[in-house]
């Protein structure tokens, strides 16, 4: 262990011993202070030190070609002050390295868990996929900062999404940390999330009228990824929420029955959507892939499309519909419905609602449905009303 008084220029120029496999050259200058150099020809910089319960202890600072030989030296000195004052480096840096990427603890431990009771974990997965992890997904837990996450929900704004899907973003997030903080995970003592909104959610429906279902098939029509645009067409046909269509397998179908079976719906119970005859042709016209229980896989992964946000974005914005959202499908399949006179009761057995209230949010009456029935009045009262005059 031969001790040098190391500099720039010999640490350029030093190679190991022969016929071993490394060398150790200690500064002269600083105890402890070491630079290995090994027979491949990599250079580290190391520092011995003692620890508090008297052991001797080395510290790796790092690789000569990355770390300058002042910066290893001023790192060295500090890794001695904190020896002296009684903390352990080593251990310091091990609890650094124990904290996870976000994007690490989301797929090892946050999805496998809400998977085992949360029937709309495939929504959090996507929201996670879509908005989180390009952002902040490389990010250990406790480098995400609640500016990081504002940061995050102001793009989104001025990109346009709802408050409602900002909203999500926070409150999962805040959830992660919740468990990572229960779980007793490093870096997830403090929540980010924690006190942040993105503002209210306002509820708002949107109905297609009949013409601008017209124009909307069309634009199915058209798309070019004709997976998607059959499945968004047969939630216009059907009422069907997104993951019933987009999750349908090819024994859910009763022939027969014209039904499609939901194992599992959003109130957790079993149920069937009814099929016109629409949309049974279309399903039909949809082609099979062989030994893929899908209706609707995706052209890429050969599984179901947890979002279809991209394909819906650019067949609404070639109909014209900008401001329609998936889900607003749902809604005028029963405006549509509750239009041509057909029951609440019976709007909300097709949709599978399973209190009335909730069907009469979705239930919009044209102006020209109300306008009708205004006139029905005119059965029962005439204006000008035929009264006799006062004289006869």
């Amino acid at each position: 262990m031969p001790t040098v008084a190391l500099s720039a220029s010999f640490v350029r120029q030093v190679q190991c011993a022969p016929d071993r496999k490394k060398t150790d050259y200690f500064d002269v200058g600083q105890r402890g202070f070491m630079l290995e150099v090994r027979s491949s020809g990599g250079k580290t910089f190391y520092q011995r030190y003692t620890d508090e319960r008297g052991r001797e202890r080395q510290y790796k600072i790092g690789p000569a070609d990355v770390v300058s030989l002042d910066q290893a030296r001023r790192k060295a000195k500090q890794i001695v002050a904190e020896a002296l004052l009684g903390a352990d480096p080593q251990q310091k840096r091990r609890e650094m390295r124990a904290i996870p990427l976000l994007r690490d603890f989301i797929a090892e431990r946050y999805l496998p868990f809400i998977k085992t009771y949360k029937s709309s974990w495939r929504t959090d997965e996507t929201v996670l996929r879509i908005h989180v992890l390009p952002r902040l997904g490389h990010l250990a837990l406790d480098e995400i900062k609640t500016d990081a996450i504002s940061n995050l929900i102001n793009t989104m704004r001025a990109d346009g999404y709802a408050s409602g899907t900002m909203n999500r973003v926070i409150v999962i997030l805040r959830y992660i940390y919740n468990l990572a903080r229960k779980w007793k995970t490093p870096g997830g003592e403090n929540n980010p999330a924690a006190g942040l909104t993105a503002g209210p959610d306002v509820q708002r429906n949107r109905f297609l009228s009949e013409w601008e279902a017209e124009n909307l098939v069309r634009a199915i029509h058209a798309d070019e990824n004709r997976t998607a645009a059959r499945s968004i067409l047969l939630l216009l046909l059907t009422g069907g929420r997104r993951n019933e269509i987009t999750f349908a397998k090819w024994d859910y179908i009763d022939w027969k029955n014209r039904t499609l079976l939901v194992p599992k719906s959003k109130s957790g119970r079993a149920r069937v959507i009814a099929l016109n005859q629409s949309a049974i042709a279309l399903l039909t016209a949809t082609p099979r892939i062989d030994g893929n229980p899908y209706i609707f896989p995706s052209e890429v992964t050969g599984k179901p499309s947890a979002s279809l946000f991209f394909p819906w974005d650019r067949i609404r914005k070639r109909a014209g519909l900008e401001d329609v959202r998936l889900h607003d499908l749902r809604h005028s399949f029963a405006s549509f419905l509750v239009n041509r006179g057909v029951s609440l009761y019976v709007v909300q057995g097709l949709l599978g609602h399973m209190h009335a209230r909730t069907t009469q949010r979705y239930a919009h009456l044209s102006q020209e449905t109300l306008s009708d029935a205004a006139d029905l009045i005119q059965q029962v009262v005439e204006f000008p009303a035929q009264t006799q005059s006062p004289s006869s």
